[in-house]
């Protein structure tokens, strides 16, 4: 029986920085990425994409303060445009190389609990920059929250909540039993309060590493292919002491995470999502660039990303370079 794995794409896999974000640049940018996990399925391996949708929503922002011909739209239906978009265009390449309906893209309500702490100190940012009286006045007129952000200007931030269930997860299960690929959950999935309606929607953003973590426990998926645009984890990121990872065990990334190696802006919740999965039963997780995602679930080498399993094994085991 074919085994299941959950692959989460950033945002930024499909307009790349310096991109405005062309259809034509987020289909090449589809193509690319389509081709890589083409190799995954090739593999015998059936998939779940779970794609971020950061500078897509963002040009919607854009869009949203450059006229006030249309009313504007709560940030929970901007994400759920994007599930579209993307869904759209991600769904169009892998069909491309696999055949007229191949690919189904579903639009992925997920429940968040009111009570999480985030709601109480919102954090992420969204949407363009403003000059301070702008934002203090949208904040005002708007019930925002804004802070200063990178030193370019204000933002909008709001609560990024931790996933609690998918509303769609029965119709996810029959589509991946099926035998298509489902693109799911996308931006992270439309926040919604409470247990199990659509309309209670919230105005968060949930992140796609945990989302993607929270589908793949869901189904009971035997890998997370985490992907970033570094092939290996790294230790002392950015110190002399610099090094890379290839195959450590849940325990060792555990110890990592708690000695501060892996940031919440960062890698943080990337390997926060791995570790959670291999607890609840997975059998591998992978953190990698796109085009090693196939090597490195098959097992490692030289040319293979980072591997974090649950149980020990001999594979490429530990540090690969400083």
């Amino acid at each position: 029986m074919a085994k299941t794995a959950v692959i989460a794409l950033g945002g930024n896999a499909l307009t790349r920085a310096g991109q405005p974000g062309t259809h034509d640049e987020m289909l090449a940018n589809a193509a690319a990425m389509a081709a890589a996990v083409n190799e995954v399925i090739e593999a015998g391996w059936r998939v779940v994409i779970v794609h971020g949708n950061g500078p897509q929503v963002g040009n919607l922002a854009l869009q949203q303060e450059a006229t006030t011909m249309v009313p504007a739209q709560p940030l929970a239906l901007l994400n759920a445009m994007t599930q579209g978009q993307l869904g759209s265009v991600i769904a169009c390449a892998i069909d491309l190389l696999r055949g007229p309906g191949t690919a189904a893209a579903l639009i992925t309500h997920i429940t968040v609990d009111p009570a999480d702490p985030a709601f109480r100190s919102p954090s992420k940012p969204i949407g363009p920059f403003f000059e301070r009286g702008e934002a203090e006045r949208l904040a005002a007129s708007r019930g925002w929250v804004v802070k200063p952000d990178s030193g370019r200007g204000y933002r909008r931030v709001v609560a990024s909540p931790e996933p609690t269930g998918v509303i769609e997860i029965d119709a996810l299960r029959a589509l991946v039993s099926a035998g298509h690929l489902v693109i799911a959950a996308g931006g992270g999935g439309i926040p919604v309060a409470g247990a199990g309606t659509r309309d209670a929607i919230v105005d968060a953003v949930i992140d796609k590493d945990r989302a993607a973590g929270l589908i793949a426990r869901l189904l009971g998926a035997q890998a997370l292919l985490l992907v970033t645009a570094v092939d290996r984890v790294m230790l002392d990121y950015g110190t002399p002491e610099q090094c890379e990872l290839s195959t450590i065990t849940a325990a060792e990334a555990a110890r990592y995470l708690d000695d501060g190696q892996f940031p919440p802006g960062s890698m943080g919740p990337k390997v926060e999502s791995a570790l959670r999965f291999l607890a609840d039963g997975g059998e591998l997780a992978v953190v990698t660039s796109p085009g090693l995602l196939a090597a490195t679930l098959a097992g490692g080498g030289q040319r293979s990303g980072t591997r974090i399993e649950r149980s020990p094994s001999q594979t490429g085991r530990g540090l690969t370079s400083r």
